[in-house]
């Protein structure tokens, strides 16, 4: 091919293969245009859905989860929750919600849209109430003078991941109560979780039912402008109504830290009406409300990994000098004689036993290990004799791993909780 006719022949592919790709690029710019469109159409169905959702669960919760009130008690009506207000001590009474099982599908962040409830006729707490905010006009920053209290959520704004609307009204203040730091982003954060799970296994919805024990003689965050009570303990009651028969479960839980697991804040329903006066779940009938109000299974409520879970002994229930398995804590590079349940008894490959107290591994409370080489020292296989069993066990508290554990060299450390309990008699 001479030398012109290939310069013609490239020129005229480069203009082919230009209109080509143009004609293909404004196919594409189309197609975009056209997923963007539905993308759109996609987001706002979602978002109509969602609201449907939101509406059935409200009336839901309007005809089985609310407490008994009064006509002439202000009752704050919003979507995703709904309250009675308390103006005395500036927070609810209770809060009643539904842990919706979408809330295993996609979540929206924290909103942190904190305001005041417009729905309050009285007024409800403010930001004032919990700490203040100064504007620094050097840098464009702000300090903060706190009050010592967390505005704690009472119905907590993961419950409503599912909805971003929903999500929105639990940062009203008519939600929030004073809790203290190691309260609030503890056990109370525990508390919660366990209720979530429970319906992400379970695929039901629960009732839920929250508040602070409000009393007169509770103190007040004095540098609230609206002297808000800070409560000394906290209830929340759940009820799961797609069992057959239907699941109550509650808890009473201190406004402070601690290191004893959920389980062990655990009372029937009526427990917390005996001590609140209020009357939950009003609207279900006497004959169901009485089943499943007195008492409790705690290992129904407690999600497949966690069946083995048991409450540590309590402080009034230990055998003279011993201590339970929370406290063990306390008691690093010591002797002590630590009180629980053998709750798993795990042999490893090279024939070591690691016994788990009161919870199973990895939140185990307490820890003990019997070497392979003083398995001579035992009459009974550990495996099968002290699994599910009551005991106590004596010798030197270390930290391992992060938590309280011992070495058991011989079975005389070893002795029967009932045994231990009848020599305090």
């Amino acid at each position: 091919m001479k030398l012109k006719q290939l310069i013609f022949f490239l020129f005229f592919m480069s203009v082919s293969y230009s209109s080509f790709s143009q004609d293909y690029q404004k196919e594409i710019s189309k197609l975009e245009e056209k997923i963007s469109e539905l993308d759109t159409k996609k987001d706002s169905l979602d978002s109509i859905v969602k609201s449907i959702k939101l509406a059935i669960l409200h009336k839901d919760l309007e005809e089985k989860g609310l407490p008994e009130y009064d006509k002439d008690v202000e009752i704050i009506n919003h979507n995703a929750l709904i309250l009675s207000y308390n103006e005395d001590h500036e927070q609810a009474n209770w809060v009643a919600h539904i842990i919706s099982k979408e809330i295993t599908g996609k979540g929206y962040g924290r909103t942190n849209d904190f305001r005041p409830d417009p729905l309050v006729k009285t007024g409800s707490t403010v930001e004032k109430d919990f700490f203040l905010k100064h504007f620094n006009p050097d840098d464009s920053t702000y300090s903060y003078d706190g009050f010592g209290y967390d505005r704690g959520h009472l119905a907590p704004s993961a419950d409503f991941r599912w909805n971003r609307e929903a999500m929105s009204e639990s940062y009203f203040y008519s939600n929030m109560s004073p809790q203290l730091p190691d309260f609030n982003r503890g056990i109370w954060a525990k508390t919660e979780s366990f209720l979530r799970e429970y319906v992400a296994e379970n695929n039901h919805n629960i009732y839920v039912v929250t508040g602070g024990i409000l009393t007169d003689d509770l103190p007040k965050v004095e540098k609230s402008i609206n002297k808000v009570s800070i409560p000394r303990e906290f209830y929340k009651v759940a009820a799961d109504l797609e069992t057959n028969p239907p699941e109550g479960i509650a808890f009473i839980i201190p406004n402070e830290g601690s290191e004893y697991p959920v389980i062990s804040f655990v009372v029937p329903i009526d427990s917390v009406e005996k001590i609140t006066g209020i009357n939950f779940f009003a609207s279900l009938p006497d004959s169901i409300q009485n089943k499943f109000e007195k008492t409790v299974d705690t290992q129904h409520w407690q999600t497949k990994n966690r069946k083995n879970n048991r409450k540590p002994i309590s402080r009034n229930k230990l055998p003279k000098n011993a201590i339970n398995t929370v406290m063990a804590r306390s008691y690093y590079d010591s002797k002590a004689k630590v009180c629980g349940t053998v709750v798993e008894v795990h042999e490893t490959r090279s024939g070591n036993y690691f016994l788990n107290f009161d919870q199973d591994f990895p939140e185990q409370l307490f820890w003990c290990t019997i070497w392979k080489n003083n398995i001579v020292n035992f009459s009974y296989s550990p495996e099968e004799y002290l699994l599910n069993k009551k005991i106590c066990v004596s010798g030197t508290v270390k930290k391992k791993y992060g938590k309280p554990s011992m070495s058991i060299y011989n079975e005389k450390q070893i002795t029967m909780y009932d045994e231990e309990m009848k020599k305090r008699k």
